[in-house]
């Protein structure tokens, strides 16, 4: 199974109530290989909520107690954010998944980077924490902007061999 940020998939997950459908991902989603996932959906966030940032760090930060996940009303949500890394964890195990692709610049999700903290499209170099948390444990993470058709078929073609 390829694990993948459930909003990548068109599905309503995000924070505002609405998705990022990447077109090649949608291309593919009946192929049997998904397993479609919201870090934040399954550390018991609604949706919809107020935006979420980690403050002035990244993923590996927070897992270290060095920073802390706040949304825009000033609601810490460090504690969500990791639980649902670890559910979602879980699951990668649970489904033998072979590779992870992530929505860039969430503080969920981010694989190369996350937003600043400042609520302003700011970014910082880094994962966020389920991306963190999975890297941790050894998966290959993609983000859908280092996604190519030959790319997705290799991960899918790699998937059907395990």
């Amino acid at each position: 199974m390829i694990l993948i940020s459930s909003c990548l998939l068109g599905n309503s997950a995000r924070f505002d109530g609405h998705s990022k459908p990447h077109p090649l991902l949608v291309k593919y989603k009946n192929c049997g290989h998904f397993l479609p996932v919201c870090p934040e959906c399954a550390g018991k966030l609604p949706i919809p909520r107020p935006p979420a940032e980690i403050q002035h760090g990244n993923g590996a930060l927070v897992w270290q107690g060095k920073c802390r996940v706040m949304d825009s009303s000033g609601l810490d949500v460090t504690k969500n954010f990791c639980q649902g890394a670890l559910v979602c964890a879980k699951l990668a195990k649970k489904h033998t998944v072979t590779a992870v692709i992530f929505k860039e610049r969430s503080p969920s999700c981010g694989v190369h980077a996350v937003y600043d903290g400042s609520f302003s499209k700011k970014t910082l170099p880094g994962q966020g924490v389920t991306a963190a948390c999975f890297s941790s444990l050894g998966y290959r993470l993609y983000s859908e902007e280092d996604l190519t058709e030959e790319l997705l078929l290799n991960l899918l073609a790699a998937d059907t061999k395990k």
